[in-house]
């Protein structure tokens, strides 16, 4: 898949955010790859998947609803800094502000009380979705080291896929020398498959290189 010259932006901060004289800003990259991949949906995607499950309709034919990207943080008991460092991360990850996720029991055992913040996740729809799967198909999955391809085993029988990465550093906008420790995360691939073979099928023509 071909790619173009990415544009560094500045992702918008509340007024009073940060304090006076400090430069620390977040920058992300909005990947050019989506308007590629979407553009690939439409004209090679659609008409494959129409022929190859014989479809009645082109609006039977799977889509992309939305993409869920997620990080559960339990140190962050004890550890405040590391969600701060989750969140920043993410953003840059996806280009989107995370929500916080807090605990919704306690745990004694864990010292865990409900209300506690222990997460974030992000959910893509529209361009920056598009963009971030192209960019994880065509930038962070082969960076990952001795890449033989993503499980097919992640489906849930509904049509959605559910991917574990073990790392934040395949991202081209994590700077290694800024990561205190190695964070994975979970991607789930929300789509409008019937079954996880029409799903499997959309990813793959999407370009999701799954092992055999």
């Amino acid at each position: 898949m071909a790619t173009k010259k990415t544009t560094p932006i500045k992702v918008p901060q509340k007024k009073g955010s940060e304090k006076k004289g400090s430069e620390k800003t977040v920058q992300s990259v909005v990947y050019p790859g989506g308007v590629i991949l979407r553009e690939k949906y439409s004209q090679e995607v659609t008409p494959a998947l129409l022929t190859r499950f014989g479809y009645q309709n082109v609006m039977e034919v799977p889509h992309l609803v939305k993409v869920v990207v997620n990080r559960g943080v339990g140190e962050a008991i004890s550890n405040p800094k590391a969600l701060e460092s989750t969140i920043e991360e993410i953003q840059l990850i996806t280009n989107q502000k995370p929500v916080v996720t807090k605990a919704k029991k306690s745990i004694a055992s864990f010292k865990l009380r409900a209300g506690m913040r222990i997460g974030c996740l992000v959910t893509l729809r529209g361009a920056r979705m598009y963009a971030f799967t192209a960019k994880l198909i065509d930038i962070a999955l082969p960076r990952i080291r001795d890449f033989k391809g993503v499980s097919p085993r992640g489906f849930d029988g509904r049509g959605n896929y559910t991917l574990g990465l073990r790392e934040q550093l395949i991202f081209p906008e994590i700077d290694y020398d800024k990561v205190d420790k190695a964070r994975g995360m979970n991607v789930t691939f929300v789509t409008t498959a019937k079954t996880d073979e029409e799903a499997r099928m959309l990813l793959e023509s999407l370009g999701f290189p799954f092992r055999p």
